[in-house]
């Protein structure tokens, strides 16, 4: 008699219906002030709806194949075997979606914070001209087109805008943030042709977010809101988050997925198929089938066979595993100051093709520095050079080489006079690092100035907390009184200062070495003399600037003026000389017949780390592209340095301008060149289209940068990657990744722990998968033979959700391959499960099927196995004919069965022989469940390396495998021994004599895996031999 077949499937509950988060949206209103009326405002800035809320992000469905997948079998095994409790199995698969459930909305919480973040670089309010009165304080979100705002020294710029007029000599704006420029830019009211003109070329406008660094203006709002090109970023961040992929491990498990579940449907069907006999029978009359007998609690019955196999098919755990993987994974990567904010990245990271990279603050430090001194020597035509070490605004990083600390000359003094006293900027220190206030090349002058110490190495007797005591020395040792600013048409600057003490008035000037050349008469030597600047002197000033500016450094010229007629008594603005002050036009008759005495070369430097990094890439067949706003001969330069290019390469197919590439009719065939690329004066459009490019042609794109123009290209990449000091919030909220020591070398290390990340990952879904296998070919191999099902759905959870877990996740602790950066990236369409390897899983599968039916069906056949005695309990010996054959059991004349105990239990079958075969099969169960544990922890240990034998690589290189072995063996003893769980998991306690027969018949599985990893070594030594021979030819 057949057992009682459990009860009816109950309906899956429908799945609450996702609703799309909120955006962030950037609104105007569209009035507008009129004569006859009140003004009125149109909003601009970043009006935020709200963030996106928990439940509306709760709501959004799970795209996991296999938690999809777990769902469905929860519904349809629900009403498991009298002997486990109803409600357990689809409590333990939904728990197992909670959890994945609460990761996926604790990584989608932040998903809209690029877009927020954007609402801190805007200014909060402006001085605005309204009904002819200036209105201070007014709200930068009420201003509209047309309105006329004053600007001034520190303001950040509230929309983009016209400048009409200057009401200082010049304008400058840091503007770097928006176009990666190095320096800040001049502006000027001048009307210029903006049609097909990029942001740089834009010199009469200032834009929003840009900060005034010098001088102020009068301008006119040309655009607010979306309509900035702040908001252009804004709209590309939006388009780039749409346009976002799987990474390549998800598209390669969904693809494994899909398929894992057409073939699992096909066999559980083939399965139920085969079983039809059990629960639909028929008779031939006149040779036609008729009196069809169709039983449906038999035909669910076999039904939930079929399911058991899905349960056994599927790695349920998988989903985990992978989180717990990737989350050990960021812990790692932040310990090398990577910060990883999106979990997938680091599985990206590793398939890592092509790096595109920022230069200012990525590349170099964003922090202008002096590298080269030129004093004047003992002669006219002889000139000093003194090289300059540092690359930030910290005083004591670098020195001067060979300079004269305990003699400095006269010539150095009144060079370091001039960059102290000539000089707006300031230097503070932050949490972090050096920060400087004003124009980075005077912050570097001042850097300069510090190392450069002063006359006899005298120290200042100065607040000790000061950094800049040098140039306070000098502050103190001359006033200064008037200031002549700087103009685009002289390019110099001028301070006239009084000694304190002869009252003395002196003018110092710093400039554009060759105007300076232009309207000095005499040059300062070694000693302090003066002596007539001839022409000798003047083509070797000239030749060295020439061979400097060569090398991409920005020149600065140092000269001073004694003889100053109407301003030698000048004291401030009563006095007669000021109007002339007042008339920028009137600078340059002042600023004549100076002397010359020396100039600096300066530059944003390239970290120091950045050479080797670069190499590094090169090693691991990672291609470098720098892609910036900065101008093409100073981006070239720096690529030379760090080893992009070559010092003597020839780079006109490898640097475009940006406009310039984009206007080529290839641009697919300049990228895929190989070696680096350099595309400089790029607009975000151009990153944009650059690294879109390269996803089309299958490349794995990471993107570095800092800036706000960099935030849509990070956006779009596979893996963006932002720096964590100098880098804008905007940048790091669109990235996915945080560099937290903006050392491009992390990026480096990320890579290869990425890889390694990967490889751990392919080590336990290798194991996970085999071990799966290895379940259905127990369940196929049980319906196949008509034997009774020796695994029970609840069984097969525990095992693929917790048993499992432990081993899989340690996997994740693998150590890397020592020459895991010297190979070149995987391809991301590369197969997840390659043919060998599949060939793997079907030969352990098939043993691990073997093996758990095989000891099912030595329990009811044998007595004794191996020498290992299995009669002692008492149990009654079958045929394996009969136990093929236990549904024809009613029918069986004299068939008889013996009680016998299993642990604390004892089981009698007096009254119905036939139960033997269900409820008598509780130890052949739990021998086949003991046995599939423990080939899937001896399975662990084949999956520590994918060819290498455990003779080279043994068990102890990863002890935390072996610590969750011990876990995953406690957990199976605990149901064992346990008698609450015995009665949830039907099984019962085992002896000492029937463990040894399950490590016996589990062991195997270590010594099969080992032939096949010897001969995976033999193929793949033969195809390299094969490849290096087609090389050779």
């Amino acid at each position: 008699m057949d057992p009682v077949p459990p009860g009816p499937t109950p309906t899956c509950p429908s799945s609450p219906s996702g609703r799309a988060p909120r955006a962030t949206a950037w609104r105007s209103s569209a009035s507008r002030r009129t004569a006859a009326s009140a003004p009125t405002t149109r909003r601009r800035g970043c009006t935020s709806t709200g963030p996106t809320s928990w439940s509306a992000t709760r709501r959004r469905p799970s795209g996991s194949w296999c938690s999809s997948s777990s769902t469905t079998r929860s519904c349809a095994s629900s009403s498991p075997p009298p002997s486990s409790p109803s409600c357990f199995e689809p409590l333990v698969i939904f728990l197992i979606l909670i959890v994945n459930a609460v990761v996926g909305v604790w990584q989608e919480s932040n998903a809209e914070k690029a877009l927020e973040a954007l609402k801190e670089i805007q200014s909060e309010h402006a001085t605005v001209k309204r009904d002819g009165r200036w209105k201070h304080g007014l709200p930068a979100r009420d201003l509209v087109i047309g309105d006329i705002v004053e600007l001034r020294v520190g303001d950040k710029v509230p929309a983009d805008m016209r400048v009409l007029q200057l009401i200082s000599s010049t304008l400058r704006v840091e503007q770097g943030s928006l176009t990666g420029e190095t320096s800040s830019v001049n502006k000027t009211s001048h009307k210029i042709h903006l049609e097909d003109t990029d942001i740089q070329g834009k010199e009469c406008m200032v834009f929003a977010g840009t900060t005034i660094v010098n001088g102020s203006a009068v301008c006119v709002v040309t655009g607010t809101g979306m309509a900035t090109e702040i908001g252009k970023i804004h709209s590309q961040i939006q388009e780039a988050s749409q346009e976002e992929d799987d990474t390549p491990l998800k598209k390669k498990l969904n693809e494994f997925g899909e398929a894992l579940t057409a073939i699992i449907g096909v066999i559980c069907i083939l399965v139920w198929l085969i079983n039809v006999k059990y629960f639909l029978t028929w008779e031939y009359v006149d040779g036609w089938p008729a009196n069809f007998k169709f039983s449906f609690e038999k035909c669910t019955y076999y039904f939930e066979i079929a399911v058991a196999l899905a349960v056994a098919a599927i790695p349920e755990g998988l989903p985990a595993v992978i989180t717990t993987c990737l989350a050990l994974g960021t812990r790692k990567m932040a310990q090398k100051n990577a910060l990883v904010r999106k979990l997938p990245s680091v599985e990206t990271l590793g398939c890592t093709t092509v790096i595109c990279s920022d230069k200012t603050g990525t590349l170099t430090t964003n922090q202008m520095s002096a590298v080269r001194l030129v004093a004047i020597g003992r002669w006219p035509d002889t000139l000093r050079n003194f090289k300059v070490d540092g690359t930030t605004y910290d005083p004591s990083d670098g020195k001067i080489h060979d300079w004269p600390t305990l003699n400095m000359d006269d010539n150095l003094q009144m060079i370091a006079k001039i960059a102290a006293l000539c000089n707006d900027a300031s230097i503070a220190h932050s949490e972090h690092q050096y920060v400087a206030t004003g124009m980075p090349t005077e912050a570097a002058l001042k850097v300069l100035v510090e190392k450069m110490g002063l006359p006899g190495g005298y120290t200042p007797s100065l607040d000790s907390s000061d950094l800049l005591r040098c140039c306070q020395w000098w502050n103190n040792d001359a006033k200064r009184v008037g200031t002549l600013e700087f103009d685009r048409t002289r390019k110099s600057m001028g301070v006239i200062v009084k000694k304190a003490e002869t009252g003395k008035n002196l003018l110092l000037v710093k400039g554009a070495v060759e105007n300076l050349l232009e309207r000095s008469a005499y040059i300062q030597l070694l000693d302090g003399s003066v002596v007539l600047l001839d022409e000798g002197a003047k083509a070797l000033v000239l030749s060295t600037l020439r061979e400097m500016s060569g090398s991409a450094l920005r020149c600065l010229g140092f000269a001073y003026k004694e003889d100053l007629a109407e301003f030698a008594t000048y004291d401030g603005e009563e006095h007669p000389a000021h109007k002339y002050l007042l008339d920028p036009a009137y600078y340059s008759s002042i600023e004549n017949n100076l002397i010359f005495c020396g100039f600096v070369g300066l530059r944003d430097p390239p970290r120091e780390e950045v050479h080797k990094a670069i190499e590094d890439c090169r090693a691991a067949g990672i291609r470098v592209m720098v892609i910036t706003g900065d101008n093409k001969e100073t981006a070239e330069a720096i690529c030379r340095e760090i080893g992009v290019f070559g010092p003597s390469e020839n780079i006109s197919s490898m640097s475009f301008a940006g406009k310039e590439f984009m206007a080529l009719p290839d641009k697919k065939k300049i990228l895929r060149q190989t070696g680096g690329l350099l595309f400089s004066r790029a607009e975000p459009k151009h990153k944009q289209e650059i690294v879109r490019l390269l996803k089309e042609d299958g490349e794995v794109v990471a993107m570095t940068g800092d800036g706000v123009n960099d935030a849509p290209a990070l956006k779009l990449a596979d893996i963006g990657i932002a720096m964590g000091i100098t880098g804008t919030e905007v940048a790091k909220e669109a990235s996915d990744m945080v560099l937290a020591d903006d050392n491009f070398s992390t990026i480096v290390s990320a890579v290869g722990e990425g890889r390694s990340i990967y490889n751990n990952m392919k080590a336990f879904i290798r194991y996970m998968i085999s071990s799966n296998i290895g379940e259905v070919a127990s369940i196929f191999l049980t319906s196949a033979l008509g034997i009774p099902e020796g695994l029970i759905p609840v069984q097969l959870l525990w095992v693929n959700l917790v048993t499992d877990g432990p081993p899989a996740t340690a996997l994740g602790f693998n150590p890397p391959d020592k020459d895991i950066m010297k190979k070149p990236p995987r391809r991301s369409d590369d197969s997840l499960i390659t043919p060998w390897i599949l060939f793997r899983y079907m030969v352990i599968g098939l043993y691990v099927g073997i093996a758990t039916v095989g000891i099912f069906i030595i329990w009811y056949t044998h007595g004794s196995f191996l020498g290992i005695d299995l009669a002692s309990d008492g149990h009654t010996l079958v045929s394996y004919s009969q136990l093929s054959n236990w549904g024809q059991c009613p029918s069986w004349e004299g068939f008889n069965v013996s009680s016998f105990t299993a642990g604390a239990r004892t089981f009698n079958f007096d009254e119905n022989p036939c139960d033997y075969f269900q409820g008598g099969k509780i130890k052949a169960t739990t021998l086949s469940l003991s046995v599939l544990v423990s080939i899937e922890m001896f399975n662990s240990l084949n999956a520590l390396s994918e060819d290498g034998s455990l003779l080279s690589m043994p068990p102890w290189v990863n002890p935390w495998l072996l610590l969750a072995m011990s876990v995953s063996f406690g957990l199976h003893f605990l149901i064992l021994y346990v008698p609450f769980l015995t009665q949830i998991f039907g099984i019962v306690p085992l002896s000492f004599n029937e463990w040894l027969l399950v490590v016996a018949v589990a062991f195997p599985v270590v010594l099969i895996d080992e032939v096949l990893k010897f001969v995976g070594r033999c193929l793949t030594a033969r195809a390299r031999k094969q490849l290096g021979k087609r090389k050779e030819e």
